[in-house]
């Protein structure tokens, strides 16, 4: 039996109509959508802690907070929140420097975001053991080092890709063409994430 062959037509220059490749038709590069879309279920993820922590603090618990002996070195938190912040414009200006063809720049700027960035865990680990408390003591333990410990381990995942993007850096890689510093840009998206939600903890957690 012989199999029919439909004719395939053209247009006026000769291309056969149909959708083009998936590709070539999304406006946003495929590594900054991924980040994109991971941030999202994060955010999910950050949000069903959030909904423990205030749960517990209103419903549960609704006296004082922190609960009647334990203390929050909230000025301490205050000064990691700013190494935090500062970090933020440390790998803006890496991007920049990089679009500009200005490679010392964002040498730089990836070093001491990384260097920021290990600074805030240092000094969030040192306040753990000097905290008085642990996760055992009451639910108030728990949802605490939950959620300072999640972001935490968030902060810990974007040192290790900045520590490749700083090491591809200082290897030569990386141009101001756009696709030539996604390994700086789709790194410097998850780190302003990081950093976002550091404020949100620091502000429900530490202030109100």
């Amino acid at each position: 039996m012989e199999s029919a062959t439909l004719p395939i037509e053209h247009g006026h220059h000769g291309e056969p109509h149909g959708p083009p490749d998936a590709n070539e038709s999304s406006r946003i590069d495929k590594q900054t959508l991924g980040i994109l879309l991971f941030i999202v279920s994060e955010v999910m993820l950050f949000g069903a802690f959030f909904a423990s922590y205030f749960f517990l603090r209103v419903v549960v618990d609704p006296a004082a907070w922190p609960p009647h002996p334990y203390e929050l070195p909230v000025p301490v938190a205050g000064v990691n929140t700013a190494i935090l912040v500062s970090s933020s414009f440390t790998v803006h200006y890496a991007l920049e420097s990089i679009r500009c063809g200005n490679r010392q720049g964002m040498k730089l700027g990836l070093l001491l975001t990384w260097i920021l960035g290990a600074t805030f865990l240092f000094i969030q680990i040192n306040e753990y053991a000097h905290l008085g408390f642990s996760a055992r003591d009451l639910s108030f333990g728990s949802i605490f080092y939950s959620l300072t410990g999640l972001h935490g381990a968030h902060v810990f995942v974007g040192l290790m890709l900045l520590s490749f993007a700083t090491i591809r850096a200082f290897r030569g890689h990386f141009g101001p063409d756009a696709k030539d510093h996604l390994g700086v840009e789709v790194p410097g998206i998850y780190w302003h994430f990081v950093d976002v939600m550091w404020i949100i903890v620091y502000v429900s957690v530490y202030i109100l």
